[in-house]
């Protein structure tokens, strides 16, 4: 395997290649265009969103991976402990001023999404993805194939995660991850303008390369 396409923990210094490769990654994601809405200029929000999320998974010393060199990274994926996790003043107040940014509107459709998404939870300990997103140009190269199983390794590796879930706003997303053994879990509407999809993957070593 090259190199150049094999998954790893990606540092703190590779931030601003976080945020780039997701920025393009989830440029027209339901999701965030449910969140940003109508502000303008769309690109600049998008980016302190996501930048946001990026930083609160270095804040609080979650799992950021990776394919490809530092200056080139084709996919991240970031990773967490649902409830787990230290949490650190500064990450409360990178928050306020994200909603500083972005408006009290924006806040609310996210604690909206949040609060949809939420039904998705149980307490049988396992890690969650955040987010996973390839750029445009590695699409269908195998780069999510690779996140995904670098997930499920963490998760086996993990003495307490007893696997991997997600949740997804793009329905034909849905079968996708059924081929890389998620279940859905769970499905909620909200605003008649965004349906999220919850799954789930339980352990297996046998299906984890």
């Amino acid at each position: 395997m090259s190199s150049e396409r094999s998954s790893r923990v990606v540092p703190v210094s590779e931030v601003d290649g976080v945020v780039s490769v997701l920025a393009e990654a989830f440029f027209d994601y339901p999701v965030m265009r449910y969140v940003v809405g109508d502000l303008e200029p769309y690109e600049v929000h998008l980016r302190r969103l996501i930048g946001y999320f990026v930083a609160a998974r270095f804040m609080r010393a979650e799992t950021v991976l990776g394919v490809g060199p530092a200056l080139s990274l084709a996919g991240i994926a970031l990773l967490s402990r649902p409830g787990g996790g230290v949490k650190p003043p500064e990450l409360a107040l990178r928050r306020e001023a994200l909603w500083g940014d972005l408006g009290h509107s924006a806040r609310v459709r996210y604690e909206r999404f949040g609060t949809a998404a939420s039904t998705f939870e149980f307490e049988e300990p396992h890690l969650h993805h955040n987010m996973i997103g390839v750029r445009t140009e590695a699409r269908g190269s195998g780069v999510g194939r690779r996140l995904l199983e670098a997930a499920h390794r963490f998760a086996v590796d993990d003495p307490e995660a007893r696997g991997v879930s997600l949740t997804t706003e793009v329905e034909s997303n849905v079968d996708l991850y059924r081929h890389f053994g998620y279940r859905l879990i769970g499905k909620a509407t909200l605003d008649g303008a965004l349906t999220s999809w919850g799954m789930y993957r339980p352990n297996s070593r046998s299906a984890v390369r």
